[in-house]
């Protein structure tokens, strides 16, 4: 079997898929994607292409290899983004080739249904609490919020209070049986995360997460030190080698991205490499069906998986959703707050082709927000 052809596709509402197509009919699917730069990653899968076209689809990880490395320089968001989604494509291909889902691939199931959260938004408290309550409403036992906006590195006692209150308002809604989740999102210094962690103790997050920017993974250590609260990092974090240092730093959760790091070839290395430091899983996935598919399969083979991030309903979805580019939607009906392990081949999804060709005639131009502080000058979204 020779690989034949490679497509992508841009579609709504920010993601960017790609198609690998084989001269026996086998067809894989993968989602490489920065979100806000997918243009550019769809440059790098087209050159990454040129290495594939022609070669077995099945030598997954020599092709990972050739793909990551074979061009000297190496890393960094557009091209790991690359490589995982033709890598999630290639794991498409091997599982339907072979008649097993990916999981199976990975050395089986470790687990029967995979927990998942939902995202709630976090900025108003009366609007948190009727979120909460609708997503409680339909079985989730998680949902994961933001701590704060656009809010001084080194929040103010009124900031750190409006934090606190709006977590509070989350964890009265949900009650002691389920659990929130606080992103961070590296909006604050390693002092500002330290002053707001210690307010939150009381409250359980299940995790808080990135609460430093990567670049400042560095200073994890102090934070962990600091806090009781599990702390988690990963979705800026390309690889095994950036992983390595944090969690030595002691994180007490990795979120790789399988649309980011490499695919699932190498986010089930750093599963590995996690469990070793006593860490957990919880993929990153504020994307499409295909990263969620493929973050699932990682879920079901993984011993030290904790919960998954799925995209349904979340703000950044206007002109599409999780379900819109799928055949059947049955592989994403979450019950009691949990994805079924299913046994259809590959990545466990059908694609809608011609919606997907379709999407990609309009395409998008997504780009995240550029926030500024009172003073004007530039704040971490």
């Amino acid at each position: 079997m020779k690989i034949t052809r490679i497509e992508t596709f841009l579609v709504p509402p920010r993601w960017l898929f790609c198609r690998i197509e084989t001269d026996e009919g086998v067809v894989g699917w993968g989602e490489p994607v920065v979100e806000g730069r997918a243009e550019v990653v769809r440059a790098a899968v087209d050159v990454l292409a040129e290495h594939l076209v022609g070669q077995d689809p099945l030598r997954i990880q020599d092709h990972w290899q050739v793909l990551s490395k074979g061009g000297f320089y190496r890393g960094g968001p557009v091209l790991s983004s690359a490589v995982a989604g033709l890598d999630q494509a290639l794991w498409d291909i091997a599982g339907k080739t072979y008649g097993a889902p990916v999981h199976a691939l990975l050395g089986g199931p470790v687990r029967d249904r995979v927990r998942v959260y939902a995202w709630v938004g976090g900025d108003e408290p009366a609007e948190l609490t009727e979120q909460i309550a609708a997503q409680v409403e339909a079985g989730f036992t998680a949902v994961k919020m933001n701590g704060a906006g656009a809010t001084s590195p080194i929040p103010t006692p009124a900031e750190t209070a409006a934090i606190v209150g709006r977590v509070a308002a989350a964890r009265e809604a949900l009650g002691p049986d389920r659990d929130v989740a606080v992103d961070f999102h590296g909006r604050f210094t390693a002092a500002g995360a330290r002053r707001v962690l210690s307010e939150l103790g009381p409250l359980h997050p299940l995790f808080v997460e990135e609460p430093v920017v990567p670049e400042h993974g560095h200073l994890l250590a102090g934070l962990v030190a600091a806090t009781p609260i599990p702390l988690a990092t990963g979705e800026r974090l390309y690889g095994r080698a950036d992983f390595l240092p944090v969690l030595t730093a002691g994180i007490a959760v990795a979120q790789p991205d399988l649309s980011h790091a490499g695919g699932i070839s190498e986010v089930h290395r750093i599963a590995s490499l996690a469990e070793t430091h006593g860490a957990q899983l919880a993929p990153h996935c504020p994307l499409g069906p295909i990263a969620l598919a493929a973050s699932l399969q990682v879920a079901f083979a993984t011993p030290n998986f904790l919960i998954q991030e799925q995209s349904r309903g979340i703000h950044y979805n206007k002109d599409a959703d999780l379900l819109s580019y799928l055949v059947d939607t049955e592989p994403f009906r979450f019950v009691d707050g949990h994805a079924s392990r299913g046994d259809a081949p590959g990545l466990g999804v059908t694609v809608d082709e011609a919606a997907v060709r379709a999407a990609d005639r309009s395409g998008h131009a997504w780009r995240n927000p550029v926030w500024r502080h009172a003073d004007g000058s530039f704040a971490e979204w």
